[in-house]
């Protein structure tokens, strides 16, 4: 099995969005027929909603092929001392 992680950036992204950001379609349609045919599932339950929102924690599977989500870090912020 494959395992891909994808780095959040904001609350969530569409189901079919992600799917095609991953590398897994080539575009969001593609996703969305992907998700429509039932092969999606989120958290190990089948999913049918293409623009379901995935949120950081959340497992997307399809076929082989398991993508985990995870919230971004943000980058470290400095202080400056005067």
């Amino acid at each position: 099995m494959q395992t891909l992680e994808f780095s959040l950036e904001g609350d969530y992204v569409e189901l079919n969005q992600l799917l095609k950001l991953v590398g897994v379609c080539d575009s969001g349609g593609a996703g969305k027929m992907l998700v429509a045919s039932g092969a999606v599932s989120v958290d190990g339950q089948a999913e049918l909603r293409k623009t379901c929102k995935i949120r950081a924690g959340q497992v997307v599977s399809l076929g082989d092929v398991r993508i985990t989500v995870a919230a971004a870090t943000a980058p470290d912020q400095c202080s400056e001392t005067e």
